[in-house]
């Protein structure tokens, strides 16, 4: 069964950004749906779609139906989208949430989880982009490994329980790593100083691991435990007592982390 029209229920960061690039991608988006008329009427503007906020205005010719919204609003939102095409294909984004939150509302559904960070007003390559699919039914699983290779994109398959870990990993790798930058950009400004200073070695720490493996690629006073240095860090961070309290632990943590790595050599 091929894939004709898709319905994107949702207008944030990843509905903009896969709904773009699937339009661009030669698919057919029929209509966007979100409770929000600005957010809708934006969306749709870009794909020269009509759009909803209303549930129960949402078309019923959609082969594919893909919700990406808030997971607590999930519950309210499948029920009444299923009904609306029973014998369609319904997926959603999200990496925390199980498949099975499918299971007794849809005959076909599945997961198309696009692992990347998402900002609006910056634009993102899908072929920099990596999907992680799940599917009720084999036929269906290739369906969706199917759009994501059309988009130029990776793609894995990888079970709920699999999923799971992945969206924790990226948390630690993306939204900490970028939280870890504003503390930086805070700590110089603070002191007269650019963060664009530190873009080269954010950069060169980030390309290291595309060769070494993240352990060996650790540098800095934690990993070889140097105390006298990260006492005086701390000293500096007394005015900051949740930066110190912050700083102290991920050094312990990097430093546990190089002991286990020496001992297992």
């Amino acid at each position: 069964m091929n894939i004709k029209n898709i319905i994107m229920i949702g207008a944030g960061n990843v509905a903009t950004h896969l709904s773009v690039a699937l339009s661009q991608a030669g698919y057919n988006i029929r209509q966007v749906f979100s409770r929000t008329e600005a957010s809708a009427s934006e969306l749709a503007d870009k794909l020269k779609c009509p759009y909803t906020t209303d549930l129960s205005q949402i078309t019923h010719e959609g082969d594919l139906y893909v919700v990406s919204v808030k997971d607590s609003a999930l519950n309210d939102i499948l029920p009444k989208l299923v009904q609306r095409a029973p014998q369609a294909l319904f997926v959603h984004t999200a990496g925390s949430v199980p498949m099975n939150v499918w299971q007794g509302l849809a005959e076909r559904y599945g997961v198309l989880y696009p692992m990347q960070t998402f900002s609006k007003l910056r634009q993102v390559d899908f072929r920099e982009v990596t999907f992680f699919t799940e599917a009720h039914t084999a036929a269906d699983l290739k369906l969706l490994n199917e759009i994501a290779l059309h988009l130029g994109s990776k793609v894995y398959e990888a079970s709920s329980e699999q999923r799971r870990y992945l969206h924790i990993a990226a948390v630690f790798a993306c939204n900490f790593a970028n939280h870890m930058y504003a503390v930086a950009s805070h700590l110089l400004s603070a002191n007269g100083l650019p963060f664009e200073a530190m873009l080269p070695l954010i950069d060169e720490t980030a390309r290291k691991v595309h060769e070494l493996p993240p352990v060996e690629a650790q540098t800095g006073p934690a990993q070889r435990y140097d105390e006298n240095v990260i006492n005086r860090h701390l000293e500096m961070l007394k005015s900051e007592p949740r930066l110190a309290e912050i700083y102290e632990q991920i050094s312990k943590n990097i430093h546990e982390y190089a002991s286990n790595k020496k001992e297992t050599l």
